[in-house]
């Protein structure tokens, strides 16, 4: 016999606790950086988020699109610039934005999960008012923060056997304005709105990293602030951390920041005993499998 297919087969019978753990569970993944650029990388993602929902989970999509949205604003010699990692949004920025997002990124993602077999919807926090926003800061534009959610449009989507794929633009309070939010601060409103099992944020580094440089695979709320205070979190890692804070509070169970250049990454996190990020989540550090901490070894 193939020694490959007797390894495939192990590695199935050994993801088995896994898979029993997060059947039905409700994990939103945040997909952005400049893998969503590379054709193979979307693919590869595209087919870990069906497998995800082939084995019973409902896996809800948060895209950004930075680097093609910073594509299109030079091509338009429109200037981007950025304060505490979030980009300035000008009245003309946030027309590019809205298209890049709702349109060309989030067409994209939609395809490439139904040519991977499954069956995905595209929307934007635009749609049935899923997410209702505000100013975020002076200094930002027309950067939205959340303050209203209306998620049951993902529910009946997921409900229905369907992906949902969440651009994330969205509408404000007043005057009809669309704003612009930070993906990784939409994907965790829609994660805590939700109370999500999980929140996965994919990104383009290793994860949380201590002051010499070394990843932190577990981590609690407290060493997150003190490492925000004394700097050793900063640049685009802040939103990313502070997203996981408010999602921990608004009763998501954990929160994932992993490398999405790794292969897989999502379902190494889920479906292996070691994971592949850092995660955070408010009890204590454990020594059990990541996927089968004490208490919960069921939904």
């Amino acid at each position: 016999m193939n020694r490959d297919w007797t390894a495939t087969a192990r590695t199935l019978s050994e993801a088995l606790p896994y898979l029993q753990r997060y059947s039905g569970a409700v994990v939103v993944v945040k997909f952005g950086g400049n893998a969503m650029g590379d054709d193979d990388a979307m693919a590869e993602f595209a087919r870990d988020i069906v497998l995800m929902k082939q084995v019973g989970m409902n896996p809800v999509v948060c895209h950004g699109g930075g680097p093609m949205i910073n594509e299109l604003l030079a091509r338009l010699g429109i200037e981007s610039t950025f304060v505490r990692g979030k980009r300035v949004t000008t009245k003309e920025t946030v027309e590019v934005v809205e298209m890049v997002l709702s349109g060309l990124v989030n067409k994209r993602i939609v395809q490439a999960i139904n040519d991977a077999g499954g069956r995905a919807v595209g929307i934007s926090g635009k749609d049935d008012d899923l997410m209702v926003c505000e100013a975020d800061d002076p200094e930002l534009g027309f950067v939205g923060r959340p303050i209203e959610m209306n998620v049951q449009i993902i529910r009946d989507l997921y409900k229905a056997g369907l992906i949902p794929v969440i651009a994330p633009v969205a509408t404000g309070m007043a005057d009809n304005e669309t704003f612009n939010v930070n993906g990784d601060t939409a994907a965790g409103a829609i994660a805590g709105a939700l109370r999500a099992d999980r929140l996965l944020l994919l990104t383009d580094v290793a994860g949380v990293k201590d002051k010499t440089g070394q990843v932190l695979t577990q981590l609690h709320p407290d060493q997150v602030r003190d490492m925000i205070a004394d700097g050793t979190i900063g640049g685009g890692m802040i939103p990313k951390t502070e997203t996981a804070l408010k999602a921990l509070e608004d009763g998501v169970r954990a929160v994932v920041i992993l490398d999405g250049r790794v292969p897989n990454a999502s379902l190494l996190e889920l479906f292996t005993e070691h994971g592949a990020g850092s995660l955070i989540r408010s009890t204590p550090p454990s020594t059990r499998p990541r996927g089968l901490r004490q208490g919960e070894a069921s939904l």
